[in-house]
């Protein structure tokens, strides 16, 4: 049997943004913009969280937490992007992509789950608000925190073990950091199985929060459509209209970007994609939970109170 010869790839190069052409610079502006008002919102919402009393509850920890992890997660992704849209043509070493799509998995689905444990918290402060305290102590929000990460560890050492034990043949990545589809593309044999395990792990990071969202959400409406007055059933709905504002945007990103059939890859759309929940998504958290959440505009409002006394 006459045996394949590959050469060795120990470096890739992004093409990123090129096929904007001279557009490039602007797109640089509008990145960095939007990438100081995302690490400002999300240090301000983690800030807050910490210095106010007030906000010292299970639902301000997990938004603290997924603040955090967005802030890690745009720094994995955002300042190389930057560079590229300068200084064209920019290598990355093999280990450094494995990092940098280790972390960026690690940090996505991490994410997911944290979302999930803040529809759980809405559960239990709606529909067993007199159990709260006892169900939301910090032990419980200890393991949901830390069951989440674990998730996401897992998924990204099964997902870039299998991805980075391929043989490569390409060295120019069509996309602007080390995502899964687009490593994939580079490389010199098939990847059904690495395709199925893609999938698979994609379904499961995505259909298995959404469906538990889902199910609380559902109890959460019966227990609101409960409330006798038409002003309380708005005010207890309103406690969670940031978090399903958040749930929606991202996960109906997550779910175009991987679930969506192989013939409809396109580069224009996948990047389109790729910036919506690497840029666009991180900047939503504090934007929705500041401009819609009136406990966070309290909050607000007395630090920069007490910074003016």
């Amino acid at each position: 049997m006459q045996r394949m010869n590959f050469t060795e790839v120990t470096e890739f190069i992004f093409l990123g943004f090129s096929i904007f052409g001279k557009h490039q610079i602007t797109l640089f502006v509008v990145f960095l913009t939007v990438y100081i008002l995302t690490l400002a919102g999300n240090v301000i919402i983690v800030t807050v969280i910490c210095v106010d009393q007030h906000l010292h509850t299970p639902m301000y920890f997990f938004l603290s937490m997924l603040a955090s992890s967005e802030t890690v997660y745009t720094l994995i992704i955002v300042p190389r992007m930057l560079s590229s849209l300068i200084l064209h043509n920019q290598p990355i070493s093999l280990a450094g992509c494995a990092a940098q799509m280790f972390l960026f998995v690690v940090l996505a689905i991490n994410n997911c789950f944290l979302l999930t444990a803040m529809g759980f918290d809405r559960y239990v402060a709606i529909c067993k608000p007199l159990r709260y305290t006892v169900i939301m102590n910090k032990g419980m929000c200890a393991v949901l925190v830390c069951g989440s990460f674990g998730i996401g560890l897992v998924m990204a050492v099964l997902q870039v073990t299998a991805m980075f034990s391929l043989p490569f043949c390409g060295t120019v990545v069509d996309h602007f950091f080390c995502d899964i589809h687009p490593v994939m593309k580079l490389s010199c044999i098939d990847t059904t199985i690495n395709e199925i395990i893609n999938y698979v792990v994609s379904s499961f990071v995505i259909c298995v929060p959404v469906g538990l969202i889902l199910i609380s959400y559902i109890f959460i409406i019966f227990s609101i459509l409960k409330i006798a007055s038409s002003k309380g059933r708005k005010k207890t709905f309103a406690t969670c209209t940031s978090h399903l504002t958040v749930v929606i945007v991202h996960y109906g990103c997550a779910s175009i970007a991987y679930l969506k059939p192989k013939s409809e890859n396109s580069v224009g759309k996948d990047l389109l994609l790729s910036v919506t929940y690497t840029i666009i998504t991180p900047l939503l958290n504090p934007v929705v939970y500041s401009l819609r959440n009136k406990e966070v505009k309290d909050a607000l409002c007395r630090a920069v109170g007490k910074n003016i006394s």
